[in-house]
């Protein structure tokens, strides 16, 4: 290599390499140091792009961070947009630069490609820079030989060397076997090492034959158990009622696993606003049998009141409030207050007159579930240890109105009791008794689609107010890296509920209802991001004898609905599934029925699939506030057993969409091709009496206006 001065180095422009010894690399870190003065007085150029070639074992993410060099925003980089001067706008930094090489390359060495090669391809204008790595990264040295010793003394002690990091085959990474040391270290604390350590004792590598034979030896130390439990910081609260909140008591094993888990428990019981537990070094010394625990906490606020207000195109205008007092009595206990309204501008008594106008016109034809104003009022208490520091304890009373979109309006008044347990594993189960007096509103088709007749007396008896029992068992798991807005991780539910008269619900009342949801992400590099979920859910009910016929009849509240923003969006909401038709005696003339004066009434059903794949992408403009989505909803509702109501039918709606970051959320405009006719279902007639009458049992209003596409806007994602 000819000798080159700093100021020459500093003024190579079209193409860098790092290749043999380190030598080309501490030249390219220390080169530009003398000289440089004129080039540091020049305008900086604006990095327009910054992309890697040949890499295979390492991605561009993990290449991008490992180097000081970074491409301008998107606005900067896109050529028809770059030109408004928008978006940030990055320099390059010629010193930064040529130490990229050597960093590059000191990361693959890292990683056990010691052969590995960094070329650069540069391209100036007066102003920007075009940037590409070339990377060949050759063969790796690879791990032939991997001796892990000192754990003949720990009980079970080869269970803890399965699935780790590091495998004999594998690169030679650093990385890697740091994470199998810190992995071995970790398992013996949960299995009561505290002071486990473990060394890399033997690392001979082979450059030549690109073999490495390590030696792991492992000191576990003295197993130990918890002498004593210490707490600091609170001023307010009992310290035995803290300990009392800790995974593990005196005389237990010490486990790393216990420590983690009391720190939840301190968390959850939202009386803390800093909460750490763990070792006591002040009196612990390496080699003691005996561990003592130190548990810090620094006490939250014990009284909050909230308040909100917000608009909803199924709910018009609504709003809450709430109060919450924490430590209510002592030992953590809590009192929570709630009260909701909606259906405001629509609903009696609050009716404003806004179903007439365009903000709150779609709720115009739902004269059922939006004729009153909803409410809730609810009154909860909640333990935050029940026997052990891993239950909750709540119970609840409510009183409530509640409604869903042209199917039905329940009120009812009663109270449950919910003991909730958290596990090891992070999956959440709950088992909640409710017992609740009321009853459900709801079209009069939609109690006569279950029967041959509908007689008016047994209108009447289905929509009499009673008891209904329930009891609930309920299990969640979610890991994903962001509640609002994921990328990565999965979350998985189950959930069923069984009412019977052995828990004090009425012979018309009883069900068996199962209902599982999953959801995974996965990050396709670039801030795209592959969203799926699958959703399903089955009703059982008994037959129930009425005067007119016995069918199974499940009340209009507990049964599935689809269609709408949140699942197969190319339907309404609730539009998806069965339906029956709803026409005025005096609108008929002639025996013809006016396909305008027909309603359509949602009934519901007891079987429902869905499955949504979405691909989120971000925006070539403002990508940090906008993105973009393609998706593809199929679903299918239908009633088992039903008297001549929809069969089973996938529907498949395709479509696009746009997101946009609010401080409540990203706000969400979606639209879906739906090429599918309204269903086939039961028309009933008016009579005089207000009574129904089967008119066709296999009609299909003709919606020619209606179009192919359906708009959704709404926040936050569907899933």
């Amino acid at each position: 290599m000819p000798r080159l001065r700093g100021r020459q180095w500093c003024k190579v422009s079209e193409k860098y390499s790092v290749r043999g010894t380190l030598l080309g690399g501490l030249l390219a870190l220390f080169g530009c140091g003398v000289g440089a003065t004129p080039l540091l007085a020049q305008q900086a150029l604006v990095v327009r792009k910054l992309s890697f070639e040949g890499n295979r074992a390492l991605d561009d993410l993990q290449l991008s961070a490992a180097i000081a060099t970074t491409r301008s925003s998107s606005f900067a980089t896109i050529p028809v947009i770059r030109i408004l001067g928008l978006g940030e706008k990055r320099r390059f930094d010629e010193q930064e630069f040529l130490r990229d090489l050597l960093r590059l390359r000191l990361l693959y060495r890292i990683h056990g490609f010691l052969e590995a090669q960094v070329d650069t391809l540069v391209r100036r204008t007066t102003e920007d820079v075009y940037i590409t790595f070339r990377i060949h990264e050759g063969e790796p040295v690879r791990v032939s030989s991997l001796e892990i010793s000192g754990l003949d003394a720990v009980p079970g002690g080869r269970a803890l060397l399965e699935d780790l990091p590091l495998q004999v085959g594998d690169p030679h990474s650093r990385v890697a076997i740091t994470a199998t040391a810190d992995t071995i270290s970790e398992r013996l604390r949960d299995r009561g090492y505290p002071t486990a350590t473990v060394y890399l004792d033997r690392n001979a590598v082979d450059s030549v034959n690109r073999a490495a034979d390590l030696s792991l030896r492992v000191e576990a130390g003295a197993a130990a158990i918890i002498g004593s439990i210490r707490v600091t910081g609170t001023t307010s609260l009992d310290t035995a009622f803290v300990r009392s909140l800790a995974a593990t008591d005196l005389g237990r094993p010490y486990r790393f696993r216990d420590l983690v888990a009391s720190q939840r428990n301190l968390y959850r019981t939202d009386l803390f606003r800093f909460a750490n537990v763990g070792i006591d070094t002040t009196q612990f010394r390496t080699g003691d049998p005996v561990v003592p625990l130190l548990i810090q906490v620094n006490e939250g606020r014990f009284y909050r009141a909230r308040a909100s207000a917000g608009y909803g195109t199924t709910d018009c205008f609504r709003t809450s409030a709430g109060w919450t007092a924490r430590n209510l009595f002592g030992d953590g206990r809590a009192l929570d207050l709630q009260a909701n309204l909606s259906k405001l501008g629509v609903g009696k008594p609050f009716d404003w007159g806004a179903g007439d106008r365009w903000i709150c016109n779609q709720l115009a034809t739902d004269s059922i579930g939006s004729r009153k104003v909803n409410y809730s009022l609810g009154a909860t208490f909640r333990k935050p240890t029940f026997i052990s520091p891993d239950n909750r304890l709540s119970v609840s009373l409510f009183a409530e109105r509640r409604s869903e979109y042209r199917t039905y309006l329940r009120e009812e008044l009663g109270g449950s009791v919910t003991l909730s347990r958290e596990t090891l594993r992070s999956t959440l189960l709950n088992f909640t008794y409710r017992l609740a007096y009321g009853g459900t509103e709801a079209n009069d088709a939609s109690f006569c689609a279950y029967f041959n007749a509908c007689a008016l007396e047994d209108i009447s008896r289905l929509r009499e107010k009673r008891l209904l029992g329930t009891v609930t068992a309920s299990a969640s798991r979610q890991r994903v890296n962001n509640l609002l807005d994921p990328t990565r991780g999965h979350l998985f539910s189950g959930e069923a509920t069984v009412s019977s008269r052995v828990l004090g619900s009425s012979s018309l009342t009883e069900f068996t209802r199962f209902i599982v949801e999953g959801s995974v992400y996965r990050s396709l590099g670039g801030d795209a991001v592959l969203a799926t979920r699958l959703r399903g859910g089955l009703v059982f009910s008994p037959r129930v004898s009425l005067a007119s016929d016995a069918a199974s009849f499940l009340p209009p509240e507990q049964r599935f609905y689809a269609g709408g923003s949140d699942d197969v969006r190319g339907f309404a909401r609730n539009e998806l599934g069965p339906v029956v038709y709803v026409v005025r005696g005096e609108a008929i003339i002639d025996g013809e029925v006016p396909d305008g004066e027909v309603r359509v009434v949602p009934t519901g059903g007891n079987t429902l699939v869905v499955a949504n794949v979405e691909l989120r992408l971000p925006s070539p403009l403002f990508s940090h506030q906008l993105r973009f989505a393609a998706f593809v909803d199929a679903g299918t509702l239908w009633q088992r057993g039903g008297t001549g109501l929809l069969s089973a039918a996938m529907r498949v709606t395709p479509g696009i969409g746009i997101r946009a970051t609010t401080p409540l959320g990203p706000a969400r405009l979606d639209v879906a091709y739906n090429p599918y006719e309204l269903e086939r279902g039961t028309l009933f007639r008016t009579t005089p009496d207000g009574g129904l009458e089967i008119l066709k049992t296999d009609y299909r209003r003709s919606d020619r206006d209606r179009g192919r596409l359906t708009w959704h806007f709404s926040v936050g994602y569907p899933f």
